[in-house]
């Protein structure tokens, strides 16, 4: 498959040589991403995470990749900007390159383009797309594992973290081996894997690059059966890290990490050892070449080690010097730090002030703790605190969101929206086709956060919250005060059962269909039933809509509930039952048999049907975990995870238009468990709102564009502003001749006793020039144009900035006296008129270094 997209890459090589192609060839390979089988002369795709499809353009500058519109969230939570590609369905080939429109891309459909920079802006998207790329960066770091395996041993001594590892049984094969001296060293992986990422939605084995056993074997850890014997990685799997790669990984997590951790100063690494502790054989040439590589040492950080003779063999040992841990940390250890007040904070400053970079900074500081942040600083570490920022992003605990001048209340906090969905009402009607449209409360960015972190728990530690994703099912297990006996029954065997859908077995496969369904009852009941017919309804609603993990509530007439249950069966039929045959297992999270209040969570009056499906819009569930686990479980875990809201643009936006009455609730001593803790109900849904104390804000604003002072006084009182200005000192002293920090810092002074210091030029607008050509190029396409724009076109003001004078050479513009065409008279118009041309080549002698 590889070697098909190889050579549309050396093709294209040959007619426009660029070294990015193999650079994104190989990160994209190394990630596990497989050829989809679909390439043509200037477009190659690719099969990711779920089947998602990638389509990769090789012409120009190879930068510009493909997806699908589903993962518009995914990529704008992670700071891409990409470009719209839509299929117009009266154009050729719909408007767009035809390689578009091939059965392995996006035939008919829309998709979109993101513009990817370098390699770390390539590994993003990839980890947006759900694709772990890279090493032990992807999450499974040696301390969060080692970490997951502690959990797990108190969850066997004493039950805790059940509700995260009781979903798991011992495999009968893929067990880790601990990096640490423990009394029994092997762990189940799919808990430890769970326990790293915070689900229990895993696939065993190594099968998919998703599966337990391959997380953990990707990022260096040795996978063995039951009685700690290495399991041998299938041969098949192209997403299984191999080789030179994998020797180096395990080294670090078996010998260096161990080692830096006990405090020694000096490791050594027999290379038989390392060799029998991962299963290989005949390997030690391979090992051998791994543990003396600069990869290798660059990966520990560590210097060229001393080695025995003969090199290589099984016996050659290598020892390696090492610095004390503090120097030495290859990877960023998860810290457990206080978590930071409510953070409120507005970045401004003109353009190219490195606004961007602070904020990502700032992101990672506010969720991960000052220890980490402080390894990532410095322009030396972009690349690492970028990959940090989109790690977090995927998770889902950094939101980006750019403010303009049409946004509003409605997308910003909630609105309504059109809906054609079976959400619009409760009941079985919900299985019949139905016209129209219904206008549903749509959660916008602020609030979807805002929720998403005041519900975070801690990794693996006990959680009284309900999967808020699970549907919630309305069932009745006898008439009221008429059978009470087998409402009894239900809730004391942990059941639900209805006698509708008669005395046949409905467990086959196809009636996981709704038609098969009604054909069976047709064809062996009654052959004039219609879909509304309640053995069909009801029998649907129990055998096929229906999944384990969602949840029951048990009715006690229109108006009351007894129990609230977790389906955990799927559908069985009982032909020897003394009454309702039909049945599932259930979990009961709740019960009292005296009942409560149905409009504590639900406010419509039940339905007279055994079984159905309530509205998910209009089920409280804050209310229902109140019910399950009391009230304090809708406090926010002191422990909860840092969240962080990211406002591009803050200035551009209607400030009281956008935020409304929720303004007044970003105040700290106002969030939710503070002193003066203010809820709110909202306009559309009537449901009460408050903001989590662990949720921060952080904007930007550019100075250019609109005053600091014209900002709205409310949202100036509830937020630090700090300033951030250019900053020459950053740039080098001599780039192809040129001193950037005196062009910068004299192009500035000139601004700012011409118009203002708020529209003075940024160092980052140079930061990546590593030639006089770079140089041109940034003020030919960048510099010149914005200050033609700071100063409305007028010219001659231009000039003086760029140092332009009268008597001197042209540097960077040319000015030639216009002549006054034919029948206009030149005392007409009073002054003289010049035409000014940019340059072709620019003259730096004022800031030669």
């Amino acid at each position: 498959m590889w070697e098909d997209v190889e050579a549309r890459v050396v093709e294209n090589d040959a007619k426009q040589e660029n070294a990015v192609r193999q650079e994104f060839l190989g990160i994209v390979r190394d990630s596990g991403v497989l050829p989809n089988g679909g390439a043509t002369k200037y477009m190659v795709g690719f099969a990711c995470a779920d089947e998602t499809t990638v389509v990769w353009e090789l012409t120009g500058q190879a930068k510009n990749f493909f997806v699908a519109p589903n993962w518009r969230d995914a990529i704008e939570r992670a700071g891409f900007r990409y470009e719209e590609k839509p299929f117009l369905n009266d154009l050729k080939d719909g408007g767009r390159h035809s390689g578009l429109n091939r059965h392995w891309s996006f035939p008919g459909s829309d998709c979109l383009c993101v513009k990817i920079k370098g390699p770390d802006e390539l590994r993003g998207l990839l980890a947006a797309l759900g694709v772990r790329v890279g090493e032990p960066k992807a999450g499974f770091l040696r301390s969060r594992v080692e970490a997951a395996m502690d959990a797990f041993d108190r969850y066997r001594m004493s039950g805790e973290n059940v509700g995260l590892f009781g979903h798991f049984s011992d495999p009968r094969e893929f067990w880790v081996r601990s990096t640490r001296e423990r009394e029994d060293r092997v762990y189940p992986t799919k808990p430890v894997v769970a326990h790293v990422r915070n689900s229990t939605d895993l696939n065993g084995g190594w099968s998919t690059r998703h599966s337990a056993a391959a997380y953990l074997h990707n990022a260096g850890f040795i996978i063995v059966d039951h009685e700690d014997k290495p399991l041998a990685p299938p041969v098949d799997q192209d997403h299984l890290v191999r080789g030179a790669e994998r020797i180096r990984l395990c080294a670090l997590n078996y010998f260096i990490e161990p080692a830096r951790e006990q405090g020694v100063s000096e490791v050594a690494i027999c290379a038989g050892d390392l060799a029998a502790a991962m299963g290989l054989e005949d390997a030690f040439p391979n090992v051998c070449q791994a543990l003396g590589g600069n990869k290798f040492q660059q990966l520990a950080r560590v210097p060229p080690p001393v080695h025995t003779e003969p090199n290589p063999s099984s016996s050659t040992i290598f020892r390696y010097k090492l610095e004390p841990q503090t120097k030495a940390d290859t990877v960023i250890e998860e810290v457990t730090e206080p978590a930071p007040s409510a953070s409120n904070l507005i970045l401004y400053g003109p353009p190219g002030t490195g606004k961007t970079y602070r904020t990502a900074w700032e992101a990672v500081r506010l969720c991960r703790g000052e220890q980490v942040a402080a390894e990532l600083e410095g322009e030396e570490k972009r690349e690492d605190l970028m990959a940090e920022y989109r790690q977090l992003a995927s998770e889902g605990r950094i939101e980006f969101v750019t403010f303009h001048q049409s946004l509003s209340y409605e997308e910003f906090v909630e609105g309504l929206r059109p809906s054609t969905s079976d959400d619009a009402s409760d009941g079985p009607e919900e299985a019949v086709i139905t016209t129209g449209f219904h206008l549903n409360a749509h959660d916008g960015v602020f609030k979807r956060v805002s929720e998403r972190a005041r519900l975070d728990q801690p990794a693996g530690g006990p959680s009284g919250r309900l999967d808020r994703s699970a549907r919630v099912f309305k069932v009745a297990l006898g008439r009221r005060q008429v059978e009470q006996e087998r409402v009894r029954f239900g809730l004391d065997h942990g059941l639900i059962h209805v006698g509708w859908g008669g005395d046949i077995d409905w467990s086959d496969e196809r009636f996981d269909d709704f038609d098969e369904i009604v054909s069976e009852w047709r064809a062996r009941k009654n052959s004039d039933a219609t879909g509304h017919d309640g053995n069909i309804v009801i029998t649907l609603s129990l055998r096929a809509d229906m999944q384990v993990g969602d949840y029951v509530v048990i009715s006690d007439g229109r108006d009351r509930i007894q129990a609230l249950g977790k389906v955990t069966g799927d559908y069985f039929y009982d032909p020897d039952a003394a009454f309702h045959p039909h049945r599932r297992h259930v979990e009961w999270l709740w019960r009292d048999d005296k009942g409560i209040d149905r409009s504590r969570f639900y406010p419509n009056g039940f339905r007279r049907h055994a079984v159905y499906k309530l509205k998910q819009s209009l089920v409280d569930w804050d209310a229902l975990e109140a019910i399950v686990q009391g009230d304090e479980t809708l406090r926010v875990s002191p422990s909860a995870q840092g969240h962080v809201l990211i406002i591009d643009e803050i200035n551009r936006a209607n400030i009281s238009k956008v935020f409304g009455e929720l303004i007044t609730l970003l105040e700290p001593d106002k969030r939710l468990g503070m002193p003066n803790e203010i809820r709110l109900v909202l306009p559309y849904s009537k449901k009460h709102f408050g903001v989590p104390p662990n949720l921060h804000i952080i904007g930007t604003m550019n100075t250019a564009d609109r005053s600091i002072a014209l900002l709205d006084t409310a949202l100036r009182r509830r937020f630090t502003f700090r300033e951030l200005m250019p900053n020459p000192s950053v740039l080098a002293a001599n780039v192809g001749g040129i001193d950037l920090q005196r062009l910068l810092s004299k192009i500035n002074e000139r601004i700012e006793y011409l118009f203002d210091r708020e529209h003075q030029i940024g160092h980052a607008y140079f930061t990546g020039c590593a030639t006089r050509g770079d140089v041109e190029e940034v003020m030919r396409h960048k510099v010149i144009p914005l200050l033609a724009e700071y100063f409305y076109e007028d010219w001659s003001r231009v000039a003086v900035v760029l140092g332009e004078t009268e008597q001197g050479p042209a540097r960077f513009l040319k000015a030639e006296r216009l002549v006054a065409p034919a029948g206009i008279s030149e005392e007409e118009y009073s002054g003289e008129k010049l035409r000014w041309r940019v340059q072709d080549g620019f003259d730096f002698s004022e800031f030669e270094s």
